[in-house]
C-alpha cells in the first residue's frame, strides 16, 4: 500500500545514539480508528520509537509516515495529540487556563476553544477542579489533565504513553472508557502501557516490542489465538506430528500435549483424528491464553526485570 492508506507506516525506522542501537527495526502499520497496543520490557526502544513517529528525534534509517505524511513534518503533526509518560505543566495555571492555552497554541478560535475546555474538563471528571492551580492536583488528577491537553484541538492520531499510570481503578476506567469513546469517533490511538489489563480491555492489536525490533504482532478484539491441552493414553512422536498438522505444537509432556490452535472449531475435527488413530484420549480443554502470558513467552527467559 501507498502512504495515506495507513494513519501510521514505518519500515525499518532505526535510531542509533553513538554505539548504542536504541531502535534496531521498527516496521508496522496502524489503521485509522484503531487504538494500537505498543508494548515491550524497559529499555525495549518504545519511547525512541514513539518520538521517532511524532517527528521529536530523527531516525539514521528507514521511513515512516503520519497521515499520510512523512514523519517529522509539520503536517505529520498538525493532527496529532501526544500525553508523554513524564510531562510537567504550569503549577501556577489553573487547568482551565493550561487548556486554554494549549488551545491558543493549536490556533483555536475563543468560542470554539472555551467549548472544548469545558467538554473536556467534565469527560476526565475535572470540571469541578479547572479554576483550581496545577500544583494544587494530585498525580492522577494532573495525568487527566494531560490527557484533555493531548485532546484539545481534536487530533485524528493518540499517542498515549503510560497514561493509566499514577490512576486509581477509578481513574483508569475513566480514561479507558474516553479511549473507548475516541476509537467510536474514529480517532486512532498508540497506545504504550505497562498494565497489561488496560491494553487487553481496549486494544484492537497489539505488537510487541524486543531489543528494538518488533518481534510479535496478534489481534485481542476477537481474543487471543485458543490453546488446546490434550490429555492422551500415550503421546509417540509420530502423533505429535501428525497434531502438528493441526496448529502449532507448543509443548508435549508424557501424557499431555498443547497445541495452537487459529480457530477453536477445529477441536472436534482434531479429537475425531485421534480417535481414529487409536489414540486414548482422557481429557480435552480449550483456553485462551491471557496478554500477561503471551507478553512472557514472546519476551523468552532471558529477558529482565527493568
Amino acid at each position: 500500500m501507498t502512504a495515506g492508506n495507513w494513519v501510521i507506516e514505518a519500515e525499518g525506522l532505526r535510531k542509533v545514539f553513538g554505539r548504542k542501537v536504541a531502535v534496531a527495526d521498527l516496521s508496522l502499520r496502524v489503521a485509522a480508528g484503531e487504538v494500537f497496543g505498543f508494548l515491550g520490557p524497559n529499555g525495549a526502544g518504545k519511547t525512541t520509537a514513539m518520538k521517532m513517529l511524532l517527528g521529536l528525534v530523527h531516525p539514521t534509517a528507514g521511513r515512516g509516515f503520519v497521515l499520510g505524511h512523512p514523519v517529522g513534518s509539520r503536517e505529520a503533526r498538525r493532527w496529532v495529540g501526544f500525553l508523554p509518560e513524564h510531562f510537567r505543566f504550569h503549577d501556577w495555571m489553573t487547568g482551565r487556563e493550561l487548556l486554554n492555552f494549549h488551545g491558543q497554541l493549536h490556533g483555536l478560535p475563543a468560542t470554539a476553544r472555551a467549548k472544548r475546555i469545558e467538554t473536556l474538563l467534565a469527560q476526565v471528571d475535572l470540571a469541578d477542579a479547572g479554576d483550581r492551580p496545577v500544583g494544587t492536583y494530585s498525580k492522577g488528577m494532573q495525568q487527566r489533565l494531560g490527557l484533555a491537553q493531548a485532546l484539545i484541538h481534536q487530533p485524528k492520531l493518540v499517542f498515549l504513553d503510560e497514561p493509566t499510570s499514577g490512576l486509581d481503578p477509578i481513574g483508569r476506567i475513566l480514561v479507558r472508557d474516553l479511549i473507548v469513546r475516541l476509537r467510536s469517533e474514529g480517532v486512532t490511538v498508540f497506545f504504550n502501557s505497562h498494565i497489561l489489563g488496560d491494553v487487553e480491555a481496549v486494544c484492537d492489536r497489539v505488537v510487541f516490542l524486543k531489543r528494538g525490533r518488533v518481534v510479535h504482532e496478534t489481534a485481542l478484539r476477537e481474543g487471543l489465538t485458543p490453546e488446546l491441552h490434550l490429555r492422551l493414553g500415550e503421546v509417540p512422536p509420530e502423533l505429535v506430528r501428525g497434531l502438528a498438522a493441526f496448529g502449532r505444537v507448543l509443548r508435549t509432556a508424557e501424557r499431555e500435549v498443547w497445541l495452537q490452535l487459529e480457530q477453536e472449531t477445529a477441536v472436534p475435527g482434531i479429537v475425531r483424528w485421534l480417535v481414529e488413530r487409536g489414540a486414548a484420549v482422557y481429557g480435552v480443554w480449550v483456553q485462551r491464553p491471557s496478554l500477561e502470558s503471551l507478553f512472557l513467552e514472546t519476551m523468552g527467559p532471558e529477558e529482565r526485570a527493568g
